[in-house]
């Protein structure tokens, strides 16, 4: 009786007491299964510390992109400028800084540093923001180096968000947090750069070395026929910008927060700014198709100056009146980019503070007015070339919406602005496409197409047709302002610059 009392207690106080054998089986197996589960979800938490430490370690010590120091093997720089100007920034030895957008690639570091003097790093960043040129300046202004600042200054800059697709700015790489790196340890993305780096090395050697590196100069091809392609298109493609451009007010605030600051809060660096001498057709599409921009540009251009103007430790230098080059196409490859030569000499002009660049409260209105002014008369001529054609009626300039090259002493312009600027009588037969121009006694007749003209009753030769562009009318200025009667005196004033004077 005692064994069976025994035996009742010790089955009575069992789990498994009364199940059957296949239920004490499988309640066995379900705590076995929860305990390799416990072990699994242990060896991969273990597992992920043990990589998460490896991946750190390894980028603590390959360090792709030079962000915690210099390379300790032959470096390898990324062209991808966004990742890899934060370590420049940070680990490297210089006390001149080259900031901006593409325009500032082609800078050589040894010339620039030649023309003002210093050792010199170049932290450009192609298609950027000024917030993003800002964080460059600021990474490298902390580590007490910098002693000057060579800055080009784009009014497409001072936007709020690129529009160029250059991708999202690591910001992360140029904080002083070394916790927020994480991405910089775990992304594919350095190592990618890093590959790419090694490659261009091993087989293109463009840009290699910090003296090339994000220079486009020696692989390009600069030519007028590609920037005048880039024009047409131009014309077409960004009509649009103008609905959506920023207000005025916005732009200087971009600057009041990411460019005027730092010339304050560093008064020992001296801080040179300059204007990019883009073509003379960049600012024709602006005006052309963004009067908006084009209005707001030249505004921004006197303003930001009269702002540093106040800062004894900036200067602002202007480069884009500059019909040395802005008239000579085959010096860009598109509408705005141009020759690595051009750079060199930007730099040795603001070296010597160059009298005829350098913007001064008594000159700041003749450069804005000069650059409007070959905005407004610019000619491209049959052989592709640039010329600037200001024309002067009764002594008064003549702001023609349009011009074109007729020959090598002519050009076309809208026949009612013509009419209106001389006070002439204008009748149209659209049957016969037919002009009629009455000035006093004397009348000019031209048919759209033919290149002669009835002029008082007599046929005379023209050195071109009347032509319909895009849906004006276009009439030769200099053979109808002479068919009836006035004088033209024609006069050269400089470089691709001639002047019609009607009296």
């Amino acid at each position: 009786m005692t064994n069976r009392a025994n035996y009742d207690s010790t089955a009575a106080s069992s789990p498994a007491a009364g199940m059957p054998v296949r239920g004490i089986a499988r309640l066995r197996e379900r705590q076995s299964a929860k305990q390799a589960a416990r072990r699994m979800v242990l060896l991969a938490g273990v597992s992920a510390i043990g990589f998460a430490a490896a991946a750190v370690a390894f980028s603590w010590t390959v360090d792709p992109l030079q962000h915690y120091r210099k390379a300790w093997y032959p470096p390898v720089y990324s062209s991808e400028e966004r990742y890899q100007n934060a370590g420049l920034a940070r680990n490297y030895s210089y006390d001149t800084i080259i900031l901006g957008t593409s325009m500032t690639e082609n800078f050589s570091p040894n010339a620039v540093g030649k023309a003002l003097g210093g050792k010199v790093m170049k932290l450009p960043l192609r298609g950027s923001v000024v917030s993003e040129q800002y964080e460059t300046a600021k990474l490298a202004l902390s580590t007490g180096q910098v002693k000057r600042v060579l800055w080009g200054l784009d009014y497409f800059a001072l936007r709020e968000e690129s529009d160029t697709g250059e991708g999202t700015f690591p910001g992360y790489l140029y904080d002083d947090k070394l916790w927020n790196d994480y991405p910089y340890w775990f992304s594919i993305t350095p190592y990618t750069e890093l590959a790419k780096g090694a490659a261009k090395k091993l087989f293109s050697h463009h840009g290699t070395e910090l003296e090339t590196l994000d220079s486009w100069d020696s692989w390009t091809k600069f030519d007028k026929r590609l920037v005048l392609s880039d024009y047409k298109e131009a014309q077409q493609t960004e009509a649009y910008f103008g609905l959506n451009e920023d207000p005025l007010a916005d732009v200087q605030e971009s600057f009041n927060t990411y460019v005027l600051p730092l010339v304050k809060e560093y008064p020992q660096v001296q801080f040179d700014f300059y204007y990019p001498p883009y073509s003379i057709l960049r600012h024709a599409v602006w005006r052309q198709t963004n009067p908006v921009r084009y209005d707001n540009q030249m505004t921004m251009r006197k303003w930001m100056f009269e702002q540093l103007d106040m800062q004894p430790n900036a200067s602002v230098f202007d480069f884009q009146a500059e019909s040395r080059w802005t008239f000579d196409l085959d010096q860009y490859k598109d509408l705005s980019h141009h020759r690595g030569s051009i750079n060199t000499e930007i730099a040795e002009a603001v070296g010597r503070k160059d009298a005829a660049y350098l913007l001064t409260r008594g000159n700041i209105d003749e450069h804005n007015s000069q650059l409007n002014q070959q905005v407004r008369t610019f000619v491209i001529r049959d052989d592709d070339f640039v010329t600037s054609n200001p024309v002067l009626i009764m002594g008064e300039e003549v702001d023609f919406t349009s011009r074109e090259e007729a020959g090598k002493d002519e050009v076309l312009v809208p026949a009612k602005e013509l009419a209106a600027a001389l006070k002439m009588q204008l009748v149209w037969d659209a049957g016969s496409k037919t002009i009629t121009l009455q000035f006093g006694k004397h009348v000019v007749k031209m048919t759209t197409g033919e290149a002669f003209a009835i002029v008082d009753d007599q046929k005379k030769e023209a050195p071109s047709p009347a032509k319909l562009i895009k849906n004006k009318l276009h009439i030769p200025l200099i053979f109808v302002t002479e068919a009836v009667g006035l004088t033209i005196d024609q006069d050269v004033r400089g470089p691709a610059v001639t002047a019609f004077l009607v009296h």
